[in-house]
């Protein structure tokens, strides 16, 4: 047979994640903060996407109604009503990715006026008593407390320290304490070598050390240590506690970490009693003087989805929070303005993909809302024990369970259960925290989940006797007694997760609180 080239035709079929499939499944794993700023990076660079108040390029409001394509907390898109009959069932997001939506440019206006949940809803109440003990900011109403401005007027640790240093210090030595609290971490910790430091100002490492002793005089107590050991000497210095006793104690903080009592009553010079005096009062010692102000204030977890149950108890309402949903307009005035003033192809070319652009993302953003309430109806569906009657009754369950009862694919429950928040009556959680493994019952009945083990085997030892602390073994024999089969290195692995210390551990532990 002769060798030469040839043409051939060939079929063959493959999966290419186009650019808007890409961006669909990024937009789908982002949690609310960063979802912000993606939105705010997509408007610097879309002219025709605008967000919903924007007054530079926006038409009247009668216009925006009729020329915009908008996306709105309404029911349709952001809201479910779980009776768990007639649950909905829009589009789920793989859906959205295999039909290759977005090429057409249809509006997807809609009236938040006809809201089931515009004026009854948990959102409508953030700040107040709706949310109780685990209110959270990001919508609250104009009469509660703005928390943000809070935190922004708070002082920082750097100027608190500064301020006092000043009083005190002057000229150079003025210079080199602002240097030294320069590198004063949030913690309160000073995180720079003082060799290093000294050589670098050009001064002698003694100077630098007279004016870092200032420093730590400074409010609150135990700032600019080098470490734990030296935090908690300036403390117990200031409270005339450091006597020779003490300082050995602090100087082995790895043998109270062990709990090692007879070693630190050989090193330290004191019997038993004086010994867990000693510890107790460590207990009293902040190891983290600089945690309290407002450069190392955590930021505030905004719940993506509301549950409230229904009147009567009949079901639950499920509600994405209006905070954290997106509203954005596409311009379409400013659209044909810009059309009519194109003459080029290229730049023709370009107006349509940004119109292309932001449609895809306005449907996108609509699908994410939608998918994450699917996920959330049948979750609390699946977990209905555990909203009436917590965390005892948390119910086995995997990303497989719920994704074939949605029809959906594993990965994408994943993506919407990462850093996704659910606020109900009973706290605000993780939508990842209603997934847990299983545990065998010990009568051979239906299964049990592990974070139900784990809450009854910390409510055994928070009320364990402290003059008859439980062994593991005795743990493991009462677990099985309330019907949970588990093995005793299960029961230890449970309780290091916990950071639970076993019974030797404790019962030093609660001797010390007993003193």
């Amino acid at each position: 047979m002769a060798l030469g080239p040839r043409l051939d035709l060939r079929q063959k079929q493959s999966l290419v994640m186009t650019p808007q499939m890409q961006q669909a499944v990024k937009l789908l794993a982002l949690s609310n903060l960063e979802m912000e700023g993606y939105l705010n990076e997509a408007l610097e660079k879309n002219p025709l996407l605008e967000s919903e108040g924007t007054s530079e390029k926006s038409p009247s409001s009668e216009d925006a109604s009729e020329g915009d394509a908008t996306i709105s907390d309404s029911a349709e898109n952001g809201a479910a009503d779980a009776g768990f009959e007639d649950a909905p069932a829009p589009d789920g997001a793989d859906t959205l990715i295999a039909a290759g939506a977005g090429e057409a440019d249809a509006p997807l206006d809609s009236n938040s006026d006809t809201d089931v949940f515009h004026h009854d809803s948990a959102a409508d109440m953030m700040g107040s008593a709706a949310l109780g003990a685990s209110a959270v900011s990001g919508g609250g109403g104009e009469e509660g407390p703005d928390w943000e401005n809070m935190l922004a007027e708070s002082i920082s640790l750097h100027d608190h320290l500064r301020a006092q240093v000043a009083a005190v210090l002057n000229g150079e030595d003025m210079l080199i304490a602002d240097q030294i609290i320069g590198h004063i971490d949030d913690s309160g910790y000073l995180k720079a070598d003082t060799l290093a430091l000294a050589h670098q100002l050009g001064v002698s490492v003694d100077h630098l050390e007279d004016v870092l002793a200032v420093v730590q005089q400074s409010d609150p107590s135990g700032v600019g240590a080098r470490s734990l050991s030296e935090c908690i000497a300036i403390q117990a210095r200031e409270a005339d506690r450091y006597d020779p006793a003490m300082a050995r104690l602090i100087d082995n903080l790895d043998l109270v970490a062990r709990r090692d009592i007879a070693r630190l009553k050989r090193l330290c010079r004191v019997d038993e009693e004086d010994i867990i005096d000693m510890i107790s009062e460590l207990r009293d010692y902040d190891p983290r003087p600089g945690a309290a102000f407002a450069g190392s204030a955590a930021a505030p977890v905004v719940p993506d989805v509301f549950v409230r149950p229904k009147p009567g108890g009949a079901g639950w309402h499920i509600e994405m929070n209006p905070a954290t949903l997106p509203r954005l307009l596409i311009n379409r005035r400013y659209h044909s303005e810009l059309s009519e003033g194109l003459q080029d192809k290229a730049s023709k070319a370009w107006l349509n993909e940004c119109l292309n652009d932001a449609s895809w993302l306005i449907r996108t953003l609509d699908q994410r809302q939608r998918t994450i309430t699917k996920v959330a109806t049948e979750i609390v569906k699946r977990q209905e024990g555990f909203f009436r009657e917590g965390v005892a009754h948390l119910k086995p369950l995997t990303l497989r369970q719920v994704a074939d009862a949605i029809e959906m694919h594993e990965s994408t429950i994943s993506r919407v259960t990462s850093n996704k928040y659910l606020n109900c009556d009973r706290g605000t959680f993780e939508l990842k925290y209603f997934f847990t493994t299983a545990i065998q019952s010990a009568d051979g009945g239906e299964a049990v989940s592990s974070s139900a083990v784990k809450d009854a085997l910390k409510t055994l030892i928070d009320n364990e006797d402290p003059k008859k602390i439980l062994s593991d073994d005795k743990l493991v024999a009462m677990l099985k007694d309330q019907g949970y089969d588990i093995a005793r290195r299960t029961v230890a692995k449970y309780r290091e997760a916990m950071n639970l210390g076993s019974s030797v551990q404790r019962r030093r532990e609660k001797a010390m609180l007993v003193k």
